[in-house]
């Protein structure tokens, strides 16, 4: 992650694991592959592997192996927090003190940086709290047309 001027950069776990709840949470009435969000945000299958089993150890896909498989949101996308999600997918967020850490900085003792920067953390984080993955699919039309995905518009998760 990078602080540095006006922008917040995010990890690509992260990044993957925002995408693949967009993608889930626009098809709520069936099953989705791991390949078929791979191939339709052009990243790797593996990579997708770990965003997929966190997202079901922490309760926000629920998947089943085999034939017919996939995952699917176990939650309503109005319950599934886009600030919990980021905190949690970003571990040097929170506390973080300076990039190099403590024992690194010659004025690390003195410094009142790292205070900042958690603060700026804090508030990045904060914002993207007020925001659930119902609102960030709430284009879900736009967003399907770009995924080239057909999306029935009356369905919804049934988590």
């Amino acid at each position: 992650m990078t602080a540095w001027g006006h922008e917040m950069y995010l990890t690509a776990f992260t990044d993957y694991t925002l995408r693949t709840l967009v993608y889930v949470a626009l098809q709520p009435s069936r099953m989705v592959t791991v390949a078929e969000i791979a191939e339709a945000y052009g990243i790797s299958a593996n990579h997708l592997m770990k965003v997929v089993q966190q997202l079901g150890e922490h309760g926000d896909v629920r998947t089943a192996r085999g034939q017919g498989g996939g995952i699917r949101l176990a939650r309503r996308p109005e319950h599934i927090n886009i600030g919990a999600v980021v905190r949690r997918t970003e571990p040097n967020l929170s506390g973080a003190t300076c990039f190099c850490g403590k024992d690194s900085c010659v004025i690390s003792e003195g410094c009142l940086l790292a205070e900042a920067l958690n603060k700026a953390s804090a508030a990045f984080v904060g914002v993207l709290e007020g925001y659930t993955l119902a609102d960030v699919v709430a284009n879900r039309k736009m967003l399907s047309d770009l995924l080239h995905i057909r999306v029935d518009e009356n369905a919804f998760c049934e988590g």
